[in-house]
This record gives structure tokens, sequence and C-alpha cells, in this order.
């Protein structure tokens, strides 16, 4: 495969997953502050743009209209909901020798339907409907791929761009409610509300309480978010599909520097596999978490350096 397919493919997946984690936020954080005070609101959106890396610049309008905003129609922002499936449409475009007709359309329709409506027209009637849309649309494209799509070198790629960008996202998530996960100073009512909503940001609530029971514990929420092996929304589980993947195309490719890459995936998944909860919140959470953000970067990095930016005698050479 040419490395511009698979670098098209890798972002498509990774620009769509990214819309998705965008539009599960945005949507619990417009329905959870309706029984929340504005402070606790307040506190619970700097730490949505926080997860997201999207820094306010002095005297910008941070309440809920105006992140609504930003997060979803703003096409000058790049972390904006429209203008990640706008990327992701134009790394489609750029594969679409790749992909099947029937992805093609469906990534045409959910962008289409975002570029028709604005936040008016979702704000006075029902922001919850819009923004499930967005999410089941993103949804149904990865069945739509994984239906039609033959399971070759390109949807090896398209996974590793899905996962990596989820374990990514759950680590920035996990990293921006650290507070919630170590302060002992919030009352048990307010800490519970807290992590449920943490839960439902993964989509892992009901299946949180089928393992845990219904009593939602800071301990817990994190082993189940970071470390569970079987929940598709925690970072371990991610990891894993990023290893599996990644060692499909090196089977099928035989490109030579994969050893690397190997290395850099078995790492950070043995450190998920062997971590202990307790250990980690006694050694430092935040710093725990930094590691894994770092390795995931590391993994993004080496991956491009073997598969997409690699230099030309290298090619010849394998």
């Amino acid at each position: 495969m040419l490395s511009r397919v698979a670098d098209s493919l890798y972002w498509m997946s990774r620009y769509l997953e990214r819309a998705e984690h965008t539009a599960r936020l945005l949507d619990l954080g417009l329905h959870t502050m309706l029984d929340q005070s504005s402070s606790s609101a307040d506190q619970r959106w700097q730490r949505l743009l926080s997860s997201l890396y999207v820094e306010v610049s002095p005297g910008q309008t941070t309440d809920a209209y105006a992140i609504t905003q930003m997060l979803t129609f703003d096409q000058s922002n790049s972390a904006s909901i429209v203008s990640c499936l706008a990327s992701a449409r134009e790394n489609a475009r750029h594969a679409r020798e790749q992909i099947s007709s029937e992805m093609w359309e469906q990534l045409n329709r959910l962008f289409l339907q975002l570029k028709r409506t604005t936040v008016d027209d979702i704000w006075q009637s029902q922001p919850h409907e819009f923004y499930q849309a967005v999410k089941e649309g993103a949804q149904l494209f990865q069945g739509i791929t994984d239906s039609t799509m033959s399971h070759g070198e390109g949807w090896h790629f398209i996974h590793v761009g899905r996962y990596i960008e989820r374990a990514s996202a759950v680590t920035a998530l996990l990293q921006a409610n650290t507070g919630i996960l170590e302060s002992a100073n919030e009352s048990q009512t307010d800490r519970a509300i807290e992590l449920v909503s943490l839960l439902k940001s993964c989509t892992a609530y009901e299946a949180y309480c089928q393992v845990y029971t219904a009593e939602v514990r800071p301990e817990w929420t994190l082993e189940y978010l970071l470390l569970n092996a079987e929940f598709p929304h925690s970072v371990r589980f991610s990891v894993e599909m990023v290893q599996t993947a990644l060692s499909a195309i090196a089977q099928s490719t035989g490109a030579a520097k994969t050893g690397r890459i190997s290395r850099l995936a078995g790492r950070l998944l043995a450190s998920l596999s062997f971590g202990q909860v307790d250990e980690i919140l006694s050694g430092g959470l935040h710093d725990y978490l930094d590691e894994i953000r770092l390795q995931c970067a590391q993994l993004h990095s080496t991956i491009y350096q073997v598969y997409v930016s690699y230099p030309i005698e290298s090619a010849l050479a394998s």
C-alpha cells in the first residue's frame, strides 16, 4: 500500500473517532448542567476543554452556548466536530480507491448533515438528538467499514487510527479528572455524580455496573476505564487493538524496522496489563497517565517513521 493511502486511512479514522468523542462529551455536558449549580457546571466545562487540549484566549466567553458553538460548528477551530469531519472526509477522498462506496456515502451524509445545522438550530430544540445523530453516524461508519471493506492492510490502518485516538482521548479525559479520582474533599453525592458522568463520557456506566454493581467508587472507575481488558473504550483494550492491528500490518508488509513499533506497543500494553490501580494511585496518577499519553505519542511517531515518512533508501532496501 502507498504510504499516502495508509496515512489518509489512518487520519480518516482518527478524525472520525475524535468527532464522536467530542460529541459525546458535549452531549453529556449539556445534559448534566441542568442538574448542577453554575459553579459545578463551570468546572465541568473547564475539565472538558482541558481533556480536549482546547485553550481559551483571555477574555473569550466560555459559557455553555459559546463552548457548544466553538467545539461543534466553528470551522476555524481544528478541534471542532465540523473540522474533524471535514478532515476525515478529505482524507477519505484521498483514499477513495481503497474504501467502499457505502463508506464514502455515509461519511458524506454525516458531514453534510452537520453543515446544514447551526448552533441556534439545536440550542432551542433538542441538542441531545443532534449529538446522538453524530455519534450514531460515526458508529454506523465503523460498522459499514467492517462489513464492506476487505480486512487487509488498509482496514488494519483504520483500526490503528481509531484505537490509538481512543486510547489517547480516554487517557486525556482521565488526566483532566484526576482531581475527582484522587480528592477526598468532595461530598459523597457530588463525587458520585462526577464519577457517573465520567463513566458515561466513555459509554461505560452500564457496563461498569455489571462488573462492580451500582456503587461508584473512584478506584473502581479508574480501574475500569484504564485497565479493563474487555471494555472497548478502556485504554488497555484500545492499546491491545492497536498492537493486534500493527502485528497484522507488519506481517503483511514485511516492512523493515517494525521491531521498534512492536517493542513500543508491547511495553505500553504490558504497563496496562500488569498495572494495579492502588499502586498507580499511590505512585501519582497524573504522572502515570502522562507517561501513557507520551508512549501513545511515541507510538504514533514511530508508525509514521516506518510506514509514512520513511526515507526512500529504506524502502529500496526492503
